[in-house]
């Protein structure tokens, strides 16, 4: 259980960092995506090994409804904001939705055909 501590930690030291950096240099994205792009470039040059994260990467994740939570709550203090454009949330939930479902399968091809090449280049060599 420590080690799942410790990695949760390194994941919110990432998520500060982000937020320091969007503070301190003025950037219109939030820390939270800086620092998700910090751990992208940290894993993709081998800086931070995917093993060193990943216990308690998996456990946020299956805790994941939890923290959407407070969101949810946080827009019934808007319901007036929604009142008379139901239909028109309702659309545009669905539509965003369909196009992320979409990008994300194609992406998922696309990265299982890429795999599927190099293992077959692997066997081929």
């Amino acid at each position: 259980m420590g080690i799942v501590i410790i990695q949760i930690g390194v994941l919110y030291t990432l998520y500060v960092v982000g937020s320091f950096i969007q503070q301190l240099l003025h950037i219109p994205i939030p820390g939270s995506m800086i620092g998700m792009l910090l751990l992208f470039l940290l894993l993709m040059t081998g800086i931070v090994k995917e093993e060193w994260i990943s216990c308690g990467a998996n456990m946020l994740l299956s805790h994941l409804t939890l923290l959407f939570i407070p969101a949810t709550v946080g827009v019934m203090d808007y319901v007036e904001l929604f009142s008379g454009k139901g239909i028109w949330s309702i659309f545009v939930v669905i539509v965003s939705t369909m196009i992320v479902m979409l990008f994300a399968g194609f992406i998922g091809q696309w990265a299982q055909t890429r795999e599927q090449k190099r293992m077959h280049e692997v066997k081929g060599a």
